[in-house]
């Protein structure tokens, strides 16, 4: 008889170490195993030989000829060490849902030569980008190209390099609706080497690509978001990382990683390189490489720049505060109304944009656009209805609400903003002929923009209304008119992060028009038209907005200066949630480390319970992992959270 520990990829086991099963078999290190766990069975994999222990253990009811790579272990035990969480939950990241009893070999489509003769010749700045990524093999490299600078043909090119000595390649993209357009394009280049693998395929779908690609003899692209990091890839040379700003890369829930991290540790494993590509990158991310001298390549020119005389994008920045430009609608001003119908006339689409997080309950002047800002971490502070409070979601601070604004004295003060839904009704009432379509984060599944890419390519809807989704690398021939319905209401959010979210918002929803197609019109209504973000945002003055972003972070205390862990406590009433995330802060007795808060989480109240909040941020990440790992397990946490929401 054998004995083995074995490593369980399931969420039911909430311990930290490999678990002893039996074995008449021997078995290799690695190899993938089924093994009983309570009254269920689940798949892992073995970790180590080892001898009989003092009790009685159960036997590993099938094995697998197939193991987890090397590279892949590797990988989950960084994983464990730099993101707090259980072996079970981190380790059913890497392996299938399920494996069959019988393993077929699943036939391999064979080595296809990559088919580039069709692509369009590289401009000048991407033959720049290909020269930098020939002397960075190994490297981390951001590809910093303003939207339409052709930052996707770039991927392919060195994709069809990579693909032609015989390795792999992953393609991340932020979202499941953003697959389709790469999939599409890689696809006509790749062929049958290309795999989608996504979160809304089915178990078997899942488990198919997993052992596709683990049994792969030939080089395969993996496309998909942040979970296509753990497929179990044996030769992989490429990590690239499309619109790597997107907060979609962060993991909600436990092991909370940032797929930026994982994809770098990745690389490295592999000896891979490692391509961001993204217009508007991360604060953190940008300093990372600038401090560290890693490559940053500018891209600036349209991709149809060689091809054609670029029209001028015309923008203009209409004030929220001139109610007599809004005499047709409260929403949408008379010069935004009339481009519409332009459009229209001219079977052309339009547009228009609405930052669904900026709707929530604020305290804002109509006539002078001022807003209630906290006086220690310089963000918004949000009106509460049941106390009548104005709440800094971050540090705590609380205000009463003034009668009248502070600056201009009129009582004319702003609660609330309109929604995507409401946008959709007024829109209706306006253009009654016009076929209308909204994408959001409410919109059922049948109606969801990966499904109705084609149609939006094809100018088939006339008025496109939504938020962040619609924004995203899409690339919009017959797109004449963008409308931003409230240009400033990222800068609304309560957080730290609100000028980088609305920089890099405008910069993508700018971007959307004026890209060689045809002319394009960009309106942005806003209580503040001389709002210098907006202006560096359409401009595409990013080092600008960059250096002042940093010096404000830098003032506050914020990343990339310090490190943070947000930890929340939901309780059946208000009193126990805050006294029990006290309880928790007065717990916490390191020096290096501190503390802001308790206060309200952003949204108080969910699925009946109230939830509060503290802060903790550190010079020392180390540290703030040992205060994670020590929590009691009634309580959420969020290491390296990209908001503090």
């Amino acid at each position: 008889m054998n004995y083995y520990e074995v490593v369980v990829g399931s969420q039911r086991y909430h311990g930290s170490s490999a678990l002893t099963y039996s074995s008449d078999d021997k078995l290799e290190l690695g190899q993938l195993v089924a093994v009983p766990l309570r009254t269920n069975t689940t798949v892992a994999y073995v970790e180590k030989l080892t001898t009989k222990p003092n009790y009685n253990v159960k036997p590993i009811t099938r094995t697998w000829p197939l193991k987890l790579p090397a590279n892949s272990i590797k990988l989950l035990d960084w994983l464990r060490n730099y993101y707090p969480g259980t072996s079970g939950v981190i380790t059913s990241l890497f392996l299938p849902p399920s494996l069959p009893n019988k393993l077929d070999v699943i036939e391999d489509s064979g080595f296809t030569t990559p088919n580039t003769v069709d692509l369009p010749s590289l401009t000048p700045d991407q033959e720049k980008a290909m020269s930098t990524l020939a002397k960075s093999a190994n490297s981390s490299v951001l590809l910093h190209g303003d939207t339409g600078s052709g930052k996707t043909r770039v991927y392919i090119e060195q994709a069809a390099k990579v693909i032609s000595t015989g390795n792999s390649v992953l393609l991340l993209t932020p979202e499941i609706g953003l697959t389709a357009p790469l999939v599409e394009q890689f696809q006509a280049v790749f062929g049958e080497a290309v795999n989608l693998t996504h979160s809304q395929l089915t178990p078997a779908q899942r488990r198919q690509i997993w052992l596709k690609i683990a049994q792969a003899k030939n080089p395969v692209i993996a496309i998909g978001p942040r979970s296509a990091l753990f497929l179990p890839f044996k030769k992989l040379s490429l990590i690239i990382m499309d619109e790597a700003h997107d907060y979609a890369y962060k993991q909600e829930q436990t092991p909370y990683y940032q797929t930026s991290r994982v994809a770098a540790q990745l690389a490295s494993i592999h000896k891979a390189q490692f391509i961001m590509g993204t217009a508007t990158p991360s604060v953190v991310d940008y300093f990372t490489f600038k401090s560290k001298g890693l490559p940053v390549i500018r891209m600036k020119s349209l991709a149809t720049a060689q091809k054609q005389a670029l029209p001028k994008l015309d923008y203009k920045l209409v004030d929220l505060r001139q109610r007599d430009n809004f005499t047709k609608s409260a929403w949408l001003s008379n010069d935004l109304i009339r481009s519409i119908e332009d459009s229209l006339a001219n079977h052309e689409q339009t547009l228009l944009f609405l930052n669904r997080r900026g709707s929530a309950r604020l305290v804002m002047c109509q006539q002078c656009g001022w807003q209630s800002k906290c006086p220690r971490c310089d963000v918004a502070l949000t009106y509460h209805n049941d106390s009548y409070k104005m709440i800094c979601h971050t540090c705590g601070f609380s205000a009463n609400v003034p009668t009248a604004c502070p600056v201009c004295s009129s009582p004319d003060l702003l609660f609330k903003a309109i929604g995507t839904k409401s946008l959709e009704e007024i829109t209706h009432k306006l253009f009654p002929t016009a076929k209308i379509a909204r994408f959001d984060s409410d919109t059922l599944e049948p109606d969801k923009l990966r499904h109705h890419f084609a149609a939006l390519s094809q100018g088939q809807i006339d008025i496109i209304v939504g938020t962040q989704t619609i924004v995203k690398g899409f690339d919009l021939p017959n797109l004449a008119v963008v409308g931003v319905i409230q240009a400033d209401s990222g800068l609304q959010i309560p957080d730290y992060s609100a000028a980088e979210r609305s920089y890099q918002l405008i910069s993508q929803v700018s971007g959307r028009v004026g890209r060689g197609h045809r002319p394009g019109k960009l309106f942005l209504q806003t209580y503040n038209p001389d709002n210098t973000q907006l202006k560096l945002a359409i401009d595409k003055k990013y080092e600008e907005f960059y250096d002042q972003e940093l010096a404000e972070r830098q003032k506050f205390g914020f990343p990339p200066f310090v490190y943070l862990l947000k930890i929340s406590s939901a309780r059946a009433s208000r009193n126990s949630a805050q006294t029990a995330i006290q309880k928790l802060a007065d717990s916490i007795t390191s020096k290096k480390v501190r503390i802001w808060g308790p206060s309200p989480k952003y949204v108080e109240k969910a699925n009946g319970k109230y939830r509060w909040q503290i802060v903790i941020r550190s010079t020392s990440r180390s540290e703030l992992i040992d205060i994670a790992r020590s929590l009691p397990g009634n309580t959420q946490y969020d290491i390296d959270p990209t908001d503090l929401l």
